[in-house]
C-alpha cells in the first residue's frame, strides 16, 4: 500500500532517496511575522516515521508543530535541510467545510475531486458518517452542525483522500471529553483495518502516549526535537494503564526540563 513517494528538498542539500514514511533530515524554517518580522519556526529538527507508523508530535503553542506538518504536505518548502515522504494529506485545525455544500457531499469531495461518480462518492462517505455517529445528518448544511460534528465530517474527508501519509493537527480539539475518546478509539480501529502513516500534532501529551507507536517532543520556539519516546504498548491503550502513565511523565517531563533551560 506504500506508493508513490514525493520528495520536496532544499536547493542546497538535495534529496535523498527515502527508506521511510517520512524522513526529516536537518530541516529549518522560518517565515515572516506580523510588521514582516523574521520568526524562526524550527530549527535543526531530525525526524523519521516507518510505513504503518503514528508520529505524534508534541510541544508547547507556538513551536512550529503545524508548520512542520505544512512542510510534511509540501504546502510550504524548508528553508534548510530535506523531507521525504509519501503523498500527503492535511487536515488543518479547522475544518474548513464548504458552507453551499451537504455534509454527506463535503465528506465525499476527496472522491469527487478525483473524479469518482457523485453516486458512488457518497455511498462510501455515507458508510463513514453511520460509524462516527453522523447517521441521520447527510444532508445537514455544515452550520446546522456542533462543532465536534463538522470535524468528523473534515477526519472522513480526510481518510476518503486515500493518502498513505495522514497529517492530522489537533484533529479531535474541538470535541468534548467523551466524544474525543471515542474518535480516538475510532481512528486506531480505522488503522488497523486500513493501515496508513500518520503524523498527528497535538497539545495532549496523554492522547499522543495513548494513540502513537512514537512520540516526539518540540522544544519551544524555534522546535527541536528534545526526545522520542517508543510507545512498545498493545492498543487499545488505557489511559490509567501504569506504562502510559509513566510515558506521559516522561514527555511532559522534557517539556518541563527544556522550559526551564531557556
Amino acid at each position: 500500500m506504500f506508493t508513490g513517494l514525493q520528495s520536496h528538498p532544499s536547493p542546497e542539500t538535495g534529496c535523498p532517496a527515502p527508506a521511510t514514511a517520512i524522513s526529516i533530515s536537518g530541516v529549518s524554517h522560518a517565515y515572516s511575522g506580523r510588521n514582516g518580522a523574521r520568526v524562526q519556526a524550527l530549527s535543526d529538527v531530525w525526524l523519521e516515521a516507518e510505513p504503518d507508523e503514528l508520529l505524534a508530535v508534541v510541544g508547547p503553542s507556538g513551536c512550529g508543530k503545524t508548520t512542520l506538518l505544512e512542510l510534511i504536505c509540501a504546502l510550504q518548502r524548508p528553508e534548510a535541510g530535506t523531507i521525504a515522504c509519501a503523498p500527503a494529506v492535511l487536515m488543518p485545525q479547522r475544518d474548513l467545510l464548504l458552507p453551499w455544500l451537504s455534509a454527506l457531499d463535503n465528506a465525499a469531495l476527496a472522491l469527487r475531486i478525483a473524479h469518482e461518480p457523485r453516486a458512488e462518492a457518497r455511498l462510501r462517505a455515507a458508510e463513514l458518517f453511520a460509524e462516527l455517529g453522523l447517521e441521520g445528518f447527510e444532508r445537514a448544511r455544515p452550520n446546522e452542525l456542533s462543532g465536534g460534528m463538522r470535524q468528523r465530517v473534515a477526519f472522513i474527508r480526510t481518510l476518503l483522500s486515500g493518502k498513505q501519509l495522514l497529517c492530522l493537527d489537533e484533529p479531535f480539539g474541538a470535541l468534548d471529553a467523551i466524544t474525543r475518546a471515542e474518535m480516538q478509539g475510532w481512528l486506531v480501529a480505522a488503522l488497523r483495518a486500513e493501515p496508513r502513516t500518520v503524523a498527528l500534532v497535538t497539545h495532549d501529551v496523554e492522547e499522543a502516549v495513548v494513540l502513537a507507536d512514537r512520540v516526539a517532543v518540540l522544544s519551544p520556539r524555534p522546535g527541536r526535537v528534545v526526545e522520542e519516546l517508543e510507545v512498545a504498548l498493545r492498543r487499545p491503550r488505557s489511559r490509567t494503564d501504569p506504562a502510559v502513565v509513566a510515558l506521559r511523565e516522561r514527555a511532559l517531563l522534557a517539556l518541563e526540563r527544556r522550559e526551564r533551560l531557556l
